[in-house]
């Protein structure tokens, strides 16, 4: 099994128009929608994977339903595997050493992080949380030792920086056990 895979994503201004890109969208190309949903504050996302090609094509089409409505797009045509389990759902993670969280202001630039952070250290990547209810917001956790963190950080938190969207960014170095269950 490949380490990396394709990942799109849409983000519209409106509900509706991203509804109806995402339906052009499937129509257009065969690919699988991971995710599509509003999300904070009144937007819509679209996450698609699939092959090169076939993501490619699909997120053309999705522009161009929901041209006049595009807050921000992704295509990331070698994403590593951890990324989109992080996206679907909290992974398993059983070491428990350093954490770093990247906080961010923009959907796009917590995928983009974690994407770095998982190819710069052998780092767990447990959750990517997108904007839900979080007035826009997004981060990235990232589990391992403090040295694989402070690296996974540095490349992730550093993107986040170039693009003036970084909220906070931490590393807890030997986090205590009690906090485990609030952060896995």
């Amino acid at each position: 099994m490949s380490d990396f895979t394709v990942i799109g994503v849409l983000e519209f201004s409106s509900i509706a128009a991203g509804i109806q890109a995402m339906d052009g969208m499937v129509k257009e190309a065969p690919v699988k929608i991971l995710d599509g949903r509003t999300i904070c504050p009144g937007k819509f996302l679209i996450i698609i994977t699939g092959d090169v090609a076939s993501v490619d094509a699909s997120l053309t089409a999705g522009k161009r339903i929901g041209e006049g409505y595009l807050v921000d797009e992704l295509f990331i045509p070698r994403l590593h595997k951890q990324v989109i389990p992080a996206i679907l759902g909290a992974l398993e993670c059983e070491i428990w050493d350093a954490v770093g969280v990247i906080e961010s202001f923009s959907v796009t630039s917590s995928i983009v992080a974690g994407d770095l952070a998982a190819k710069e250290a052998p780092v767990v990547i447990p959750e990517i949380r997108l904007a839900t209810g979080m007035g826009g917001k997004s981060y990235v956790k990232i589990v391992g030792s403090v040295e694989e963190v402070e690296a996974a950080m540095k490349a992730g938190a550093g993107y986040v920086k170039t693009r003036g969207l970084l909220c906070k960014e931490v590393i807890i170095p030997r986090a205590h056990p009690d906090i485990k269950a609030f952060f896995l």
